[in-house]
């Protein structure tokens, strides 16, 4: 069984990491996550140009790296060599962007992994395959969960991958009615990844009717937080994943 639905409920997901503490996506965000204690890390999965999994958010390494340019521009060795810490501290210089495998080598089997399959912008390359490969290859089966805002990144999953659960992102609003809807349940049948204002109790209550779990994002405020675990939310994403753990601990 995939050890999802056996981690304790409300689930913390440490949003790239512990990114309130560490420079997001990198393995520092990742080992302070695991020292904190969280049971769940999610992370963004893109390739690059030479058909690597790397672990980073935007279509750019603009926000997060020393560099300039597209991600799809740069191979493996250039995320090596990137400098993806000292935007956010000096403490960080030198941390690099990392592969999909080293996050898997060195945390596979021992915290549960969200795995966003982020290529809103090339949605035709075979990330979904690649991704596979690796979870078939450091035999994650029931440790990994997929999400993404294009449905069809998770149509391929599943196909690939029929053992996992995926869940399916949602954006703010009318933008993510659809998500939402009955028909987003067709692509994720189990698990809806709502935004932090759309997940009213009403639609916690109407998702678990329909026997689908709620993972809430992006959560970080602490009354948020303590709101939707009173709601009956299944699990947060929060950069903070410190204080999501005193709260329902406390609760």
């Amino acid at each position: 069984m995939n050890r999802l639905f056996e981690l304790p409920k409300p689930i913390i997901f440490a949003h790239r990491g512990a990114s309130a503490y560490a420079p997001e996506n990198t393995m520092a965000a990742f080992r302070l996550a695991a020292q904190q204690g969280v049971e769940a890390i999610e992370l963004d999965a893109k390739l690059s140009a030479d058909g690597e999994v790397i672990v980073i958010h935007d279509k750019t390494v603009d926000r997060t790296t020393n560099a300039k340019g597209a991600v799809s521009q740069f191979s493996l060795r250039d995320f090596q060599q990137m400098d993806a810490g000292s935007y956010f501290s000096e403490e960080f210089r030198g941390e690099s962007v990392p592969a999909l495998r080293q996050v898997f080598e060195e945390f596979g089997r021992k915290l549960y992994i969200n795995v966003e399959l982020t290529n809103y912008a090339t949605p035709r390359d075979p990330l979904p395959e690649k991704v596979a490969e690796l979870v078939r290859l450091f035999h994650l089966e029931d440790w990994v969960l997929f999400s993404s805002f294009n449905p069809i990144n998770l149509y391929r999953i599943r196909r690939l991958l029929p053992e996992c659960p995926v869940g399916i992102l949602a954006l703010e609003g009318l933008a993510g009615w659809l998500a939402r809807s009955f028909i987003g349940s067709w692509f994720a049948p189990h698990i809806v990844h709502p935004y932090l204002r759309d997940a009213t109790k009403s639609f916690i209550q109407k998702q678990h009717d329909r026997h689908r779990r709620v993972h809430v994002w992006t959560v970080n405020d602490p009354l948020d937080i303590q709101r939707l675990f009173e709601d009956g939310a299944d699990g947060i994403f929060t950069d903070d994943p410190v204080v999501a753990q005193q709260i329902r601990n406390r609760l």
